[in-house]
């Protein structure tokens, strides 16, 4: 299996690309100077960045880490070392396996952590991602690649409808091809005309895999957003051949949205510009939390309707996620596992998935068209609606507020964390909560809680529900915002003692 690596690996490099980015060690462990094999398949190339995708797929784990380092060390930057991680994840993995697709919504997340680490640390979040990565690459990783070049097609119209079309009648070839046309014509649109698809059902991996792959654009470069978005059809039509495979119905979500635009005659309006009071956002976002699926999307359109900003309407949205997470009795008995144990909120919990799809929703809305941001908030509603299923109290509880009132305000940092390492969610929410209250600094507090997203293995969401409360804390106004840290403390908790695969060895390689 190794020769194979290595002959794949020098079949896609040139000489002087993988030295200059590897050093001349690695180079002679991969056997360098062999003579590079040809290869029958044509494989996807990544021009500058070839070599340390080769880095990035084909390194045997256990030197996987130290490798990462003398790259580092060489001149390789972290904004590198990501994008080659990416590419190698869909290039190998496609967007079809559930822990590889994960893993490349976790890079851009870990990019931006690295990014508030002191200087000597700035590797170890990304380090971490990198780490888990590449093992999923080579557990998972068949002979040949999952992605390979496709032609633009010339044969169909190119619009967003068509495209959608081709993903519903799970035509991959043709959808791959149509979007490659796409992006080739015009890149932004290209990410307008892919909404339709992502809006055809409520997924949290399917609109935080298209949102994170577009951020990751800015890191590996525009040449590369067929390759990222394509994952994204990928993952549509696989839904797509299940559901018929298995006779399942069409998602309501299909009827609901172009009722609700012809009903509040949204199909060509341009979102308005009306600001919402800290009442007005509050309220709205109470119905989306205990309202059904349809009712959220309703009271959204509406909204949109009447004027009112989407940035508002979307702090609604990230509001009605968080108090999902903030009422979750954790997980049950019966769906408990090794690293999520009854009671647990982090990973797939409703919250958690609540808040990262709530918070890729906003984005795309934000970034796209005047359409797409009608759409994705109408959609983003219905998505975060209709989950709450018990009567379950908003944490902190009072009695848990009245249990810390003692603890003096210079050491609730320090309690804090004791907190979470005690995996005391309850202790940890409250004593979160009295720290916003007393007007303490929210930079402190957001230091301490990524250590522990940095630790731990958060059963694959540590990184980004992390960055989604970073994000959603920044972006909802200060009156309603501190739930946002309240629920981090409280998913740290939950999430502390299963700590990640390479972390304890990157951190002593960076020491």
């Amino acid at each position: 299996m190794q020769s194979t690596t290595r002959r794949r690996f020098l079949a896609d490099v040139g000489h002087g690309a993988l030295i200059a980015s590897l050093g001349t060690g690695l180079a002679t462990d991969l056997g360098f100077g062999r003579c590079l094999a040809a290869e029958s398949v044509s494989r996807l190339q990544f021009g500058e960045l070839d070599s340390l995708v080769g880095l990035m797929a084909d390194t045997p784990i256990d030197q996987f880490l130290p490798r990462v380092v003398a790259a580092a060390q060489g001149g390789a930057t972290a904004k590198q070392l990501v994008a080659a991680a990416a590419l190698a994840n869909a290039r190998a993995l496609g967007g079809h396996d559930y822990i590889g697709y994960h893993a490349l919504m976790a890079l851009a997340p870990a990019f931006a952590m690295a990014g508030n680490e002191p200087r000597g640390r700035q590797l170890l979040p990304i380090m971490k991602v990198l780490y888990r990565n590449i093992k999923q690459i080579q557990d998972q990783k068949e002979d040949d690649d999952a992605m390979h070049p496709v032609e633009a097609s010339a044969a169909h119209t190119g619009s967003a409808d068509e495209l959608r079309t081709l993903v519903r009648q799970a035509d991959l070839p043709a959808a791959e091809a149509l979007l490659a046309r796409m992006v080739a014509d015009d890149r932004e649109e290209a990410f307008n005309d892919l909404q339709p698809t992502i809006q055809d059902d409520v997924n949290v991996h399917r609109v935080v895999l298209v949102w994170r792959s577009w951020s990751l654009l800015p890191l590996a470069g525009a040449e590369h957003s067929h390759t990222l978005l394509r994952q994204s059809v990928r993952y549509c039509v696989d839904f797509e051949q299940e559901r018929m495979a298995k006779g399942g119905p069409e998602p309501a979500v299909r009827q609901v949205l172009p009722k609700l635009l012809d009903q509040y005659k949204l199909h060509d309006a341009a979102p308005g510009a009306r600001r919402a009071g800290d009442d007005w956002v509050d309220q709205l976002a109470g119905a989306i939390h205990h309202g059904s699926r349809e009712e959220a999307a309703e009271a959204v359109a509406a909204a949109l309707a009447e004027g009112f900003a989407p940035p508002d309407i979307a702090e609604a949205l990230s509001l009605a996620a968080n108090r999902l997470l903030l009422t979750d009795p954790g997980r049950p008995e019966q769906y408990a596992s090794a690293n999520k144990p009854a009671g647990s909120v982090h990973g797939d919990s409703v919250g958690v998935h609540a808040s990262d799809a709530a918070n890729a929703w906003r984005n795309i809305a934000l970034a796209g068209n005047p359409h797409t941001a009608v759409t994705s908030l109408i959609v983003g509603a219905f998505h975060t609606g209709g989950q709450k299923r018990t009567p379950s109290d908003l944490y902190p509880a009072a009695a848990d507020l009245e249990s810390i009132r003692d603890v003096a305000p210079e050491k609730l940092l320090a309690e804090i964390g004791a907190a979470i390492q005690n995996k005391d969610q309850r202790r940890a929410a409250a004593l979160a909560q009295r720290y916003g209250d007393a007007g303490l600094a929210a930079p402190a507090l957001c230091d301490l809680l990524r250590q522990f997203a940095i630790s731990e293995d958060g059963a694959l969401h540590a990184e980004k529900y992390y960055q989604t409360a970073m994000e959603e804390f920044a972006n909802i106004r200060p009156a309603l915002r501190w739930g946002q840290l309240v629920g981090l403390a409280r998913v740290s908790a939950s999430q502390y003692g299963y700590p990640a695969p390479g972390v304890s060895e990157a951190a002593r390689l960076l020491a």
